[in-house]
């Protein structure tokens, strides 16, 4: 019997409109993210310290557990580490003559922080992100009804946010025979401390990626910790054989902390399985294509999609 993961997600889209067509960097959820940042510290901190970590409020701010996410005091997991898997993931939109739209995902107990993020968003909109006499105003904000369904509502704004609660984690369909993964954006994966390059990039790294990366956000966001078998798994998923036409593609980004642009390399393609039991495998790939995999997930980097066989179009079963 497949995994059963507890991760509720909830997917949103929020629609922006300008006055003049919108002009994003080869990398917009870079611009996004950092925009959103300063919109959310300026919306939510109230002692305005420096400094999130000597602030009484640190553990108790929906900033730094958006934005920063340290490891609470008392983790069993990633103590030593500054930073746990954040619970949120930004999709932007390829932009039109009226406006733009970014569609996010908030997991676990991030979505409690709905109509704060919400606001954000519309703060980053009009300072940050627009152009001096283009600012992008929060013109509405939809959600999907279920994980994956394509069925999408309007959310009222600003009163329909109190209303629309925390979502169920979704019910997984069963797997498919043939599968293909379509990577859509760079997937930024390491093995031995390098990064995995198309020549020699298998199955196992994805799935390995996204084993953890699912197993930390239950963890550190909802009350269901992901138990199962991680090292049978992991050797499982060594042995799973894929046909890949995979290749290394740059994202280039401009950081304001570091002051100079930088490149986010990955590979980007398809990878094909067929002829293997993906039964083990399935509760991972299925979320995965919400979750992201791999260094910059938040900003929209190793996004998937999952196709049947050779077919386009998203999975639906």
């Amino acid at each position: 019997m497949p995994d059963a993961i507890s991760l509720p997600i909830g997917r949103y889209r929020a629609w922006f409109l300008a006055d003049a067509p919108v002009g994003f960097s080869e990398f917009p959820g870079s611009a996004w993210r950092g925009a959103f940042g300063h919109a959310l510290k300026g919306a939510a901190c109230a002692t305005q310290e420096p400094r999130c970590e000597t602030c009484m409020l640190y553990r108790s701010c929906a900033y730094p557990y958006l934005f920063e996410t340290p490891p609470p005091p008392d983790a069993a997991k990633m103590r030593r580490y500054s930073a746990v898997p954040h619970p949120y993931v930004f999709d932007p939109l390829p932009p039109t003559a009226a406006g733009c739209a970014l569609e996010f995902s908030l997991f676990g107990a991030a979505n409690r922080h709905l109509a704060l993020v919400v606001y954000a968003l519309g703060r980053a909109g009009a300072g940050e992100l627009g152009v001096a006499g283009n600012r992008l105003r929060l013109d509405r904000l939809e959600r999907e009804l279920g994980l994956g369904s394509g069925e999408w509502r309007e959310v009222a704004l600003p009163e329909g946010l109190a209303a629309v609660g925390m979502p169920s984690p979704p019910e997984i369909p069963g797997p498919l025979g043939a599968v293909e993964i379509a990577i859509e954006t760079p997937l930024r994966l390491k093995r031995e401390g390098k990064h995995v390059g198309p020549g020699v990039f298998a199955f196992a790294d994805l799935f390995g990626n996204l084993l953890r990366r699912i197993s930390m956000l239950t963890y550190f966001h909802t009350d269901t910790p992901l138990e199962t078998d991680f090292r049978g798994l992991s050797d499982d998923a060594r042995r799973v054989r894929a046909e890949s036409a995979l290749e290394w593609r740059e994202q280039r980004r401009y950081s304001n902390r570091q002051r100079q642009a930088m490149r986010l390399g990955g590979v980007w393609g398809r990878m094909r399985l067929e002829g293997e039991d993906l039964t083990p495998f399935w509760p991972y790939l299925w979320l995965g294509q919400w979750t992201h995999a791999g260094t910059g997930a938040t900003m929209g980097l190793g996004r998937y999609r999952l196709h049947a066989g050779a077919e386009r179009g998203a999975v639906d079963v």
